[in-house]
This record gives structure tokens, sequence and C-alpha cells, in this order.
């Protein structure tokens, strides 16, 4: 059973979303020559950022052009360019208004950020944009479960790793070690 995650979703604390988000399918749909290509991967790593205090947001300093999506509806989409080499990939969570996201840090068969934009092909055009099918860009929960031998089903077991955030020391003492990065390791 496969299920597009909605707006509703993402209605919450970035830190909520960003654990919920593992095992999560990312799936990305585009044309590439004249045929419609999707590429479905499982989320296995995220990290939040929750609103203006955080030191380490963006919109820790208030609204700019740059992070003007983060401020819209949950489930906008957020990309923003880095080192003059990477884009990075992040979905908007709370309520418009508030400013928190979660970067999609790795999926099953690619980790870091911007190996990931590259590989989906994720640029600036989707800044801005709803997750979705028009976007050609959406998060979907598929049940997880395997079949065994007697024809019943058994739940997968994970174990999620919360750890401090990757590359952040200039946002402070405190802000720096907030445990809002999440690993989904398969036991």
């Amino acid at each position: 059973m496969r299920k597009i995650l909605k707006t509703e979703f993402f209605d919450r604390s970035s830190v909520t979303v960003a654990e919920e988000l593992l095992g999560k399918f990312l799936v990305r749909e585009r044309k590439i020559g004249e045929k419609k290509e999707r590429e479905m991967y499982k989320i296995v790593e995220t990290e939040a950022y929750e609103g203006l205090l955080d030191r380490a947001s963006h919109a820790s300093r208030g609204q700019t052009v740059r992070n003007a999506p983060m401020y819209g509806l949950p489930g906008t989409i957020y990309v923003y360019f880095t080192y003059g080499m990477h884009f990075m990939f992040n979905i908007v969570c709370g309520k418009k208004g508030h400013p928190a996201a979660v970067l999609i840090r790795g999926v099953e068969s690619c980790s870091g950020p911007g190996r990931l934009t590259k590989k989906l092909g994720i640029d600036k055009r989707l800044n801005g944009k709803m997750l979705g099918k028009t976007s050609g860009l959406w998060v979907q929960w598929v049940e997880d479960r395997i079949e065994v031998r007697d024809k019943s089903y058994e739940i997968r077991k994970v174990k999620i790793l919360r750890t401090p955030r990757i590359g952040i020391r200039y946002a402070g003492p405190i802000w720096s070690k907030k445990l809002y990065r999440f690993v989904l390791q398969s036991l």
C-alpha cells in the first residue's frame, strides 16, 4: 500500500517530521528525453531546523529573499545553493509563517545532501513549489511489511540514531549540540 504524504503530515514540528520521514520514500518524476522516469528512494538521514530561535536555521536572522520559502505552507520545497557547488533540498514544516524545515541529507543509495540533489536533478527550479505530482517531487509512505513463509506478516525492525547536526558550529554551544539529526539504521 502506498500513500503520498499531504500537507497535514508536514504541519508539525520539524523535529517530529524529521524523525518520521525516516523510512518514507522520496519520489522524483521527471521527463528525460521523450520519456517520463520515476525514481523512488528510502529516506535514511534528515536534519531539523526549527524556526527563528534556531541559530543554525537560515531564518534565525529574519526573512530574506533566499529563505522566503521557509515561511510558506507546510510541504513547500526549499532549495538553496551552498559552497558555490551544491543544492540542498529541504521541506518546510509547521504553520505558515513559522520558518522551519527538514533537510533531506540522504537516501538509501546516496549519502550526502549535495549528491542527493545532483542524482535526482533537484535545483532552484523547484524552490518554492509544493511537494506533489505537479512538481514531480513528493514523499510517500509504503507499508513496511515483508511476507514470511507461513503467509503471515511481520514489521521490519529499525533503529533511529539521533545526533547533533553536521557543520553548524557557528550556531553556538546550545544549538550546535541539539540532537536534530536523524539516521535510520536497520536491525
